[in-house]
Protein backbone atom coordinates (compact mmCIF):
# COMPACT_ATOMS: atom_id res chain seq x y z
CA UNK A 1 0.00 0.00 0.00
CA UNK A 2 1.37 3.63 -0.92
CA UNK A 3 0.00 6.04 1.47
CA UNK A 4 -0.18 9.82 0.50
CA UNK A 5 -0.09 12.50 3.94
CA UNK A 6 -1.11 15.98 3.51
CA UNK A 7 -0.79 18.87 5.68
CA UNK A 8 -3.47 21.08 6.53
CA UNK A 9 -2.77 24.75 6.80
CA UNK A 10 -1.26 26.29 3.43
CA UNK A 11 -1.88 22.83 1.81
CA UNK A 12 -5.47 21.76 1.54
CA UNK A 13 -6.17 25.55 1.89
CA UNK A 14 -4.29 29.01 1.86
CA UNK A 15 -5.84 29.04 5.62
CA UNK A 16 -3.13 31.47 7.47
CA UNK A 17 -3.54 34.96 5.69
CA UNK A 18 -7.27 34.49 5.05
CA UNK A 19 -8.73 32.25 7.86
CA UNK A 20 -6.07 31.90 11.37
CA UNK A 21 -4.91 35.34 11.24
CA UNK A 22 -8.28 37.02 11.36
CA UNK A 23 -9.52 34.08 13.36
CA UNK A 24 -6.84 34.70 16.10
CA UNK A 25 -7.29 38.21 15.90
CA UNK A 26 -11.19 38.43 16.41
CA UNK A 27 -10.51 36.09 19.96
CA UNK A 28 -7.85 38.40 20.86
CA UNK A 29 -10.42 41.34 20.39
CA UNK A 30 -13.59 39.67 21.81
CA UNK A 31 -11.37 39.09 25.80
CA UNK A 32 -10.03 42.46 25.36
CA UNK A 33 -6.21 41.51 24.94
CA UNK A 34 -3.62 44.18 23.86
CA UNK A 35 -2.89 42.73 20.63
CA UNK A 36 -3.19 42.42 16.91
CA UNK A 37 -1.08 40.45 14.57
CA UNK A 38 -0.34 42.15 11.01
CA UNK A 39 0.43 39.69 8.44
CA UNK A 40 4.35 40.51 8.72
CA UNK A 41 3.84 39.87 12.62
CA UNK A 42 2.12 36.35 12.15
CA UNK A 43 4.65 35.16 9.43
CA UNK A 44 7.20 34.99 12.03
CA UNK A 45 4.48 32.88 14.42
CA UNK A 46 4.36 30.57 11.81
CA UNK A 47 7.80 29.18 13.02
CA UNK A 48 5.71 28.29 16.23
CA UNK A 49 4.14 25.14 15.51
CA UNK A 50 0.11 24.90 17.07
CA UNK A 51 -2.65 27.92 17.79
CA UNK A 52 -1.86 27.15 21.67
CA UNK A 53 1.44 27.83 21.25
CA UNK A 54 1.86 30.54 19.27
CA UNK A 55 -1.08 32.05 21.67
CA UNK A 56 1.41 30.82 24.74
CA UNK A 57 4.42 32.78 23.30
CA UNK A 58 2.33 36.65 24.09
CA UNK A 59 2.52 35.54 28.01
CA UNK A 60 5.38 37.85 28.51
CA UNK A 61 5.39 39.62 32.09
CA UNK A 62 5.01 42.84 30.42
CA UNK A 63 1.94 41.37 28.14
CA UNK A 64 0.08 39.59 31.28
CA UNK A 65 0.27 43.00 33.48
CA UNK A 66 -1.01 44.64 30.10
CA UNK A 67 -3.94 42.40 29.58
CA UNK A 68 -4.57 41.65 33.89
CA UNK A 69 -4.12 38.26 33.22
CA UNK A 70 -3.41 35.91 36.81
CA UNK A 71 0.42 35.20 37.33
CA UNK A 72 -0.38 31.72 38.09
CA UNK A 73 0.83 29.23 35.12
CA UNK A 74 -2.27 27.26 35.79
CA UNK A 75 -4.90 29.24 35.52
CA UNK A 76 -2.90 31.36 32.54
CA UNK A 77 -2.95 27.84 30.53
CA UNK A 78 -6.60 28.02 31.20
CA UNK A 79 -6.54 32.09 29.66
CA UNK A 80 -5.18 30.34 26.64
CA UNK A 81 -7.12 27.23 26.29
CA UNK A 82 -10.40 29.38 26.58
CA UNK A 83 -8.51 31.44 23.75
CA UNK A 84 -8.23 28.97 21.31
CA UNK A 85 -11.45 26.84 21.97
CA UNK A 86 -13.02 30.86 20.61
CA UNK A 87 -10.48 31.21 17.79
CA UNK A 88 -10.88 27.31 16.63
CA UNK A 89 -15.31 28.27 16.52
CA UNK A 90 -14.36 31.65 14.15
CA UNK A 91 -12.55 29.83 12.26
CA UNK A 92 -14.36 26.80 11.73
CA UNK A 93 -17.03 28.87 10.65
CA UNK A 94 -15.80 30.89 8.49
CA UNK A 95 -14.57 27.45 6.70
CA UNK A 96 -18.27 26.41 6.69
CA UNK A 97 -18.88 29.92 5.13
CA UNK A 98 -16.80 29.08 2.48
CA UNK A 99 -14.23 31.54 2.68
CA UNK A 100 -11.37 29.82 2.43
CA UNK A 101 -11.18 27.46 -1.14
CA UNK A 102 -8.73 24.42 -1.56
CA UNK A 103 -6.02 25.11 -2.99
CA UNK A 104 -5.61 23.63 -6.88
CA UNK A 105 -5.62 20.16 -7.42
CA UNK A 106 -6.22 18.79 -3.98
CA UNK A 107 -10.03 16.92 -4.68
CA UNK A 108 -8.00 15.77 -7.74
CA UNK A 109 -5.30 14.05 -6.81
CA UNK A 110 -7.03 12.62 -3.58
CA UNK A 111 -10.02 11.34 -6.22
CA UNK A 112 -6.82 10.05 -8.04
CA UNK A 113 -5.17 8.32 -5.07
CA UNK A 114 -8.52 6.99 -3.98
CA UNK A 115 -8.69 5.41 -6.95
CA UNK A 116 -5.82 3.72 -7.06
CA UNK A 117 -6.31 1.99 -3.53
CA UNK A 118 -3.48 4.52 -1.58
CA UNK A 119 -3.85 5.25 2.40
CA UNK A 120 -5.35 8.87 2.55
CA UNK A 121 -4.30 11.03 5.82
CA UNK A 122 -3.65 14.67 7.32
CA UNK A 123 -1.17 14.85 9.83
CA UNK A 124 -1.17 18.75 11.23
CA UNK A 125 -0.49 20.70 14.05
CA UNK A 126 -4.16 22.28 14.13
CA UNK A 127 -6.78 21.51 16.31
CA UNK A 128 -8.77 18.68 15.29
CA UNK A 129 -12.17 20.37 14.80
CA UNK A 130 -10.36 22.90 12.36
CA UNK A 131 -8.69 20.59 10.28
CA UNK A 132 -11.41 18.56 9.66
CA UNK A 133 -13.62 21.56 8.92
CA UNK A 134 -10.63 22.49 6.10
CA UNK A 135 -10.44 18.83 4.52
CA UNK A 136 -14.37 18.09 4.63
CA UNK A 137 -14.35 21.63 2.24
CA UNK A 138 -11.61 20.69 0.13
CA UNK A 139 -12.57 17.06 -0.94
CA UNK A 140 -16.29 16.50 0.22
CA UNK A 141 -17.75 15.13 3.36
CA UNK A 142 -17.84 11.69 1.61
CA UNK A 143 -14.04 11.50 0.57
CA UNK A 144 -12.99 12.98 4.09
CA UNK A 145 -14.27 10.04 5.70
CA UNK A 146 -11.64 7.79 3.91
CA UNK A 147 -8.87 9.82 5.63
CA UNK A 148 -7.02 9.18 8.72
CA UNK A 149 -6.81 12.16 10.23
CA UNK A 150 -3.91 13.21 13.11
CA UNK A 151 -4.35 16.38 14.26
CA UNK A 152 -3.65 18.87 17.35
CA UNK A 153 -2.46 17.99 20.59
CA UNK A 154 -1.96 13.90 19.65
CA UNK A 155 1.74 13.93 19.98
CA UNK A 156 4.17 15.27 22.65
CA UNK A 157 6.17 17.48 20.22
CA UNK A 158 4.78 19.48 17.23
CA UNK A 159 6.40 20.05 13.79
CA UNK A 160 9.47 20.02 13.00
CA UNK A 161 9.81 17.51 15.36
CA UNK A 162 8.54 13.97 13.16
CA UNK A 163 6.43 12.70 15.77
CA UNK A 164 3.13 13.19 14.12
CA UNK A 165 4.87 11.50 11.13
CA UNK A 166 5.58 8.87 12.81
CA UNK A 167 2.32 8.64 14.32
CA UNK A 168 0.36 8.79 10.90
CA UNK A 169 3.21 5.69 9.72
CA UNK A 170 1.89 3.49 12.53
CA UNK A 171 -1.59 4.32 11.95
CA UNK A 172 -1.65 3.40 8.58
CA UNK A 173 0.56 0.43 8.97
CA UNK A 174 3.21 1.33 6.27
CA UNK A 175 6.60 1.78 6.10
CA UNK A 176 7.93 5.55 5.60
CA UNK A 177 9.27 4.22 1.93
CA UNK A 178 6.17 3.79 0.54
CA UNK A 179 4.57 7.02 1.90
CA UNK A 180 4.39 10.83 0.71
CA UNK A 181 3.44 13.67 2.27
CA UNK A 182 2.72 16.81 0.32
CA UNK A 183 4.21 20.40 2.53
CA UNK A 184 3.93 23.73 2.56
CA UNK A 185 6.96 24.66 5.08
CA UNK A 186 10.35 24.45 6.22
CA UNK A 187 9.36 22.96 9.42
CA UNK A 188 7.17 20.57 7.57
CA UNK A 189 9.49 19.51 5.68
CA UNK A 190 11.63 19.15 8.56
CA UNK A 191 8.95 16.62 10.17
CA UNK A 192 8.75 14.92 7.12
CA UNK A 193 12.53 13.97 6.20
CA UNK A 194 12.82 13.46 10.16
CA UNK A 195 10.06 10.60 9.72
CA UNK A 196 12.30 8.86 6.73
CA UNK A 197 9.47 10.43 4.72
CA UNK A 198 9.70 12.04 0.76
CA UNK A 199 8.15 15.19 0.78
CA UNK A 200 6.56 17.33 -2.03
CA UNK A 201 6.21 20.91 -0.78
CA UNK A 202 3.75 23.81 -2.63
CA UNK A 203 4.30 26.89 -1.62
CA UNK A 204 2.47 29.47 -0.44
CA UNK A 205 2.94 33.40 0.25
CA UNK A 206 4.09 32.84 3.80
CA UNK A 207 6.26 30.26 2.91
CA UNK A 208 8.22 30.90 -0.79
CA UNK A 209 11.09 32.06 0.33
CA UNK A 210 12.24 29.09 3.14
CA UNK A 211 14.57 26.59 2.68
CA UNK A 212 13.50 23.36 1.13
CA UNK A 213 16.44 21.63 0.84
CA UNK A 214 15.67 17.99 0.60
CA UNK A 215 12.36 18.25 -0.69
CA UNK A 216 11.72 15.52 -3.54
CA UNK A 217 10.28 18.46 -5.84
CA UNK A 218 8.90 22.05 -5.03
CA UNK A 219 5.99 23.77 -7.16
CA UNK A 220 3.83 26.53 -6.55
CA UNK A 221 0.89 24.43 -6.57
CA UNK A 222 -0.63 21.26 -7.35
CA UNK A 223 -2.47 22.60 -10.33
CA UNK A 224 -5.62 21.37 -12.48
CA UNK A 225 -5.41 20.57 -15.98
CA UNK A 226 -6.44 23.06 -18.17
CA UNK A 227 -5.66 26.04 -15.93
CA UNK A 228 -2.80 28.20 -15.64
CA UNK A 229 0.86 25.67 -15.36
CA UNK A 230 2.39 25.68 -12.29
CA UNK A 231 5.85 26.82 -11.69
CA UNK A 232 8.44 23.88 -10.74
CA UNK A 233 10.91 25.59 -8.34
CA UNK A 234 12.94 23.01 -7.75
CA UNK A 235 13.05 19.03 -8.30
CA UNK A 236 15.82 16.69 -6.89
CA UNK A 237 13.82 13.70 -8.13
CA UNK A 238 12.37 11.30 -10.60
CA UNK A 239 9.08 12.79 -11.04
CA UNK A 240 8.61 15.02 -14.15
CA UNK A 241 5.91 17.34 -13.26
CA UNK A 242 4.39 19.19 -16.10
CA UNK A 243 2.00 21.61 -16.13
CA UNK A 244 0.15 20.14 -13.34
CA UNK A 245 0.90 17.53 -10.83
CA UNK A 246 -0.33 13.96 -11.10
CA UNK A 247 -0.38 10.99 -9.17
CA UNK A 248 1.98 9.42 -11.24
CA UNK A 249 4.87 11.98 -10.08
CA UNK A 250 3.61 11.30 -6.33
CA UNK A 251 4.25 7.78 -6.95
CA UNK A 252 7.81 8.35 -9.00
CA UNK A 253 8.92 9.62 -5.47
CA UNK A 254 7.87 6.58 -3.40
CA UNK A 255 9.38 4.22 -6.05
CA UNK A 256 12.87 6.57 -5.84
CA UNK A 257 12.81 5.85 -2.57
CA UNK A 258 11.81 2.29 -2.26
CA UNK A 259 14.84 1.19 -4.39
Amino acid sequence: MTALIFDCDGVLADTERHGHLPAFNQTFEEFGLPVRWTEEEYGRKLAIGGGKERMRSLLTPEFVAAAGLPSDPEKQAEAVAAWHRRKTEIYTAMVAAGKLPPRPGIARITEEAYAADWLLAVASTSAEPSVRAVLEHAVGPRRARDFTVLAGDIVPKKKPAPDIYLLALDRLGVGPDVAVVVEDSGNGLAAARGAGIACVVTVNGYTADEDFTGAAFVVDSLGEPGADPITVLANDSRATPGDYVTLADLAAVCVERDT
